[in-house]
């Protein structure tokens, strides 16, 4: 299919406002334990399957639909490379949701670029916890500052809970986003243009 062709697919187009924040010390306080029977797992060969079962399955209510449109070849190509880790909440022996690390280096220092819960681990304890966790693991490298990004789209607390952590905001810009109908997100109509 040529490019011309992948751009008459059907889209819905979405604005969004994306808010980038970013952390320059690392927190002093004590980090939240994780709920009881839960452990976070940094997955050491990420299958192109068990990541997009991950993306998929935290993103689909979050209209994270990028990376569904990415080729296998292009996704393991990502994840094979070291400056990219995957670290996976697992609770009672299954995924409750995951985070990504992307060492940038220099003065871009560490992107926390991906960072979620399953649908059904919202709201039960998990997540204040697994977001310091994903700041610790970034911080224990010693980059010289972490990023992160969040939009609209996200959960409502997305935004509170990264400034809650640590982050501050840099800036925010509006976004419009192509999200092929062929993905099935559910939209929201409040983003839709």
């Amino acid at each position: 299919m040529s490019g011309a062709t992948a751009m008459r697919e059907p889209v819905t187009r979405i604005a969004v406002d994306v808010t980038f924040l970013r952390m320059d010390v690392a927190p002093q306080d004590a980090a939240p334990a994780l709920p009881a029977g839960s452990s976070v797992v940094r997955v050491q060969r990420c299958s192109v399957p068990f990541y997009r079962y991950l993306y998929d399955t935290v993103g689909r209510d979050w209209v994270w639909w990028l990376r569904r449109t990415v080729a296998d070849d292009e996704i393991a190509g990502l994840l094979a490379r070291p400056d990219i880790s995957i670290h996976v909440l697992y609770q009672g022996g299954e995924p409750a949701g995951f985070y990504e690390l992307e060492r940038r280096g220099g003065e871009a220092g560490t992107n926390l670029s991906y960072f979620g819960l399953m649908p059904h681990t919202i709201g039960r304890g998990a997540g204040r916890a697994l977001l310091r966790h994903a700041i610790d693991a970034a911080w224990a490298e010693k980059p010289r500052a972490l990023t992160v990004n969040t939009c609209t789209a996200d959960h409502p607390r997305a935004l509170p809970n990264y400034v809650a952590a640590g982050f501050r905001v840099l800036r925010t810009v509006r976004e419009v986003w192509p999200v092929p109908s062929r993905l099935g997100l559910p939209i929201p109509e409040r983003l839709r243009i």
